[in-house]
């Protein structure tokens, strides 16, 4: 059972404006029934430019039907301009706080905000030219502008996060790398910003809170399922690691070491950390 804040409930109780606008100025079409949640936008400028009215129509779970409630809330009475400010975590903490599993509606309430008022200024229906916005995740339909926004707006370090907040990766795994390639490009471009605070930390306590971090984020999930990992060395930003128990030899060892130890590494350590996994 997910944990839901008592506005969360209300919006999906009682969701506001729901139905359809006659004659819409701009319209957001996102999402997709194959995908599990689709969710139209439109809404109606006044004379003066401001949104005057805002409806939705989505197919989805609770967390869907409360962040296309919430969004329609927040944006009318807001110009265009005032509008294309509106983000995720606006929707998120206007509704008190989403499970961090349910941040991809809030995200798709962006996503269909940007889609109507593109519509509005251009005519089109699309957001994404597909030659120049490849799809990443073809099993969700997710482009690559879309993982590039929610890692840079949301702060994501790890493909898990960027699951929870656009579904990529969430399915049969093989973006899961193509993933990993635009989170490591954007930490690198963002390095110079946090290159001061890296060099504060001494190797030996670069060592010390890998230790950490691998004994309380990862040892005891490798343990419930009968595996276990050594710290070999660490060298630079190369965290050399041996897995033990199942865990060694494993064929989905690569996927451990990527999205489990790497993932929490770069989370909790640093950003810039490769986990090389040693082989007996």
């Amino acid at each position: 059972m997910w944990d839901y804040t008592d506005t969360v409930l209300d919006h999906f109780k009682n969701p506001r404006n729901v139905g359809k606008i006659e004659n819409p100025d701009g319209v957001g079409n996102v999402g997709a029934l194959a995908c599990g949640d689709a969710l139209t936008l439109m809404f109606k400028l006044g004379e003066d430019g401001r949104i005057t009215d805002a409806k939705f129509q989505t197919f989805g779970c609770a967390s869907a039907i409360a962040s296309s409630s919430a969004l329609t809330e927040i944006i009318k009475g807001k110009t265009l301009e005032e509008a294309k400010k509106v983000t995720n975590k606006e929707i998120s903490e206007f509704l008190g706080g989403l499970p961090d599993q349910k941040m991809h509606c809030s995200v798709m309430g962006q996503e269909a905000l940007d889609a109507a008022i593109h519509n509005y200024e251009t005519g089109e229906t699309t957001l994404h030219a597909s030659g120049d916005d490849p799809v990443i995740c073809h099993c969700f339909d997710v482009h690559e502008s879309e993982i590039v926004s929610v890692v840079r707006e949301n702060k994501l370090s790890t493909v898990e996060a960027v699951t929870n907040f656009c579904k990529a990766g969430g399915a049969c795994g093989l973006c899961i790398d193509d993933i990993q390639a635009i989170i490591d490009r954007i930490l690198s471009e963002e390095q110079p910003v946090e290159a001061s605070e890296e060099r504060s930390m001494t190797p030996i306590q670069k060592i010390k809170k890998i230790e950490e971090i691998l004994e309380r984020e990862v040892r005891p999930a490798l343990k419930r399922d009968g595996g276990d990992l050594e710290l070999i060395d660490v060298r630079g930003d190369d965290v050399l690691i041996a897995f033990r128990g199942v865990c060694a030899g494993c064929s989905l060892s690569s996927v451990t070491r990527k999205s489990l130890v790497e993932a929490k590494l770069r989370e909790f350590v640093l950003p810039t950390l490769v986990v090389v996994e040693e082989k007996d």
